[in-house]
């Protein structure tokens, strides 16, 4: 990282190399807003109207809350696009010796990049991440159609999912 790397999620100390020249794994930047984040996003769930205070505020937020977001991204050096991203949350517990657990959340390849291995290389940076960190455990939640995947990338089913969704959640 150079100029500006307080506009950096986290410290790109615990992110692996990327060995493909093409592509540049790093933190979450700032300016991944005009880099195509938010639209890689909306390739996964309904993300609504995200404007660009608004992006910077929360972005803010995340590195405000230190210790806790980690996004890591791949940007493909040529277009300067983010075209994949996975998040992982770190949970403090008393279990475990006061130990860590990773959580991801929002894994995502744009559509067009999708084949080229770059859904196991974020998984591996996130993973790394984790393993840095001192998780003693990284965990996931996915549809049915991603369990081969995650199988693929040495995860195993444990246990079930549970949600509830509230329809109006600001109460």
């Amino acid at each position: 990282m150079s100029v500006g790397d307080g506009d950096f999620l986290f410290s790109n100390n615990i992110v692996l190399p990327e060995k493909d020249p093409g592509f540049l794994a790093r933190p979450l930047h700032i300016d991944d807003f005009d880099k195509g984040y938010v639209e890689l996003l909306g390739q996964l769930t309904d993300i609504g109207t995200v404007s660009r205070d608004a992006w910077q505020k929360r972005f803010r937020e995340w590195q405000a809350s230190r210790g806790v977001y980690y996004i890591a991204v791949i940007e493909d050096v040529k277009s300067h696009r983010v075209v994949a991203a996975a998040t992982l949350l770190v949970e403090r517990k008393l279990v475990h010796s006061v130990g860590q657990v990773g959580h991801i959340e929002d894994v995502v390849v744009d559509s067009t990049y999708r084949g080229k291995n770059l859904g196991r290389r974020i998984i591996d940076q996130v993973l790394y991440i984790g393993q840095s960190l001192g998780c003693y455990k990284v965990i996931l939640d996915c549809s049915e159609n991603n369990v081969q995947f995650y199988e693929k990338c040495n995860f195993k089913r444990k246990e079930y999912q549970m949600a509830r969704y509230f329809p109006d959640p600001k109460l």
